[in-house]
């Protein structure tokens, strides 16, 4: 596992557009949006809007999960839509693991009941015979804490970053087998894993400033990106993409069991099929 870094708090502007193109005119839009960053004890957002091309009626609203919700519809005809979500955040220290649970507080009927949700299987975290045997492996002489830590460097060992060889409907299975895919995929094997020994876990979407020196004032095309969160005693995230803590460089947006419940953009639409999407991310130092 790599040492912490030490880095203070940052301050990060991310700029992130969706654009999708239209075969035939499209009719009638309805869309949500999850690209509002947290502010959280981890961190602090400073401002944040979402625009659309063409202009939509909006509302936000807080989901199930915690998570900020931009909702809008548009019913003027069109061939194209952008989405562009504009933010300013101050981003917090390393994000350190909390050591306040034993295996024994984990299997109490108070945790399982508060935590049912994040010890439950899903469509991309399905249980896995394989990953439960490694899993239970980890698990042995360890602490819950440093289980966690174990199963996130292991994934990483263990898996190869390579685009194209998994996509956005892959589970954790999937990713395994191939031993290859992105942060989601290291993301939905990693909470498989720790589900599968009895610690509450969930997935976060963010963004990553690929710079761990990066200059003030630069600005990189990013990409958005996806960790884990673990319940030890109390909730804190490890990025087993890039086997690293959380630190001043993550931007934290959304959270839930899995992919599904943080998809950035979503909904649906009458008219022609989508024949183009283009998806970029800007992020800048700022702090």
């Amino acid at each position: 596992m790599s040492e912490s870094t030490g880095q203070q708090a940052w301050r990060i502007r991310v700029v992130h557009t969706t654009g999708y193109r239209y075969g035939a005119p499209v009719v009638q839009s309805y869309n949500e949006a999850r690209l509002t960053p947290r502010s959280d004890r981890w961190q602090n957002l400073v401002v944040s809007r979402i625009e659309t091309s063409p202009p939509t009626r909006s509302y936000r609203y807080t989901d199930y999960w915690g998570t900020e919700v931009t909702s809008f519809d548009l019913h003027a005809p069109h061939t194209e839509l952008k989405i562009t979500s504009s933010s300013v955040v101050e981003t917090g220290d390393v994000v350190e693991p909390v050591d306040a649970a034993t295996w024994a507080d984990l299997k109490s009927d108070a945790v399982l009941d508060r935590y049912a949700e994040y010890l439950e299987w899903t469509g991309y975290v399905p249980k896995h015979t394989e990953l439960t045997r490694l899993a239970t492996s980890l698990r042995k002489t360890r602490k819950p804490h440093e289980a966690v830590l174990a199963i996130a460097e292991t994934v990483h060992d263990r898996m190869t970053y390579q685009r194209g060889t998994t996509g956005v409907s892959s589970s954790a299975v999937d990713a395994w087998r191939n031993g290859e895919g992105v942060c989601q995929d290291y993301a939905h094997v990693t909470l498989a894993m720790l589900r599968a020994i009895g610690i509450p876990a969930r997935y976060v979407s963010g963004y990553l400033y690929p710079k761990p020196d990066g200059r003030i004032g630069e600005t990189i095309t990013g990409e958005s990106h996806a960790w884990i969160e673990a319940w030890t005693g109390g909730w804190w995230g490890f990025d087993p993409t890039n086997d690293i803590e959380i630190g001043p460089r993550h931007i934290w947006v959304a959270i839930g069991r899995d992919y599904a419940d943080v998809s950035p953009v979503k909904g649906t639409y009458s008219g022609g099929a989508a024949s183009a999407i283009e998806v970029t991310v800007e992020v800048t130092r700022l702090a």
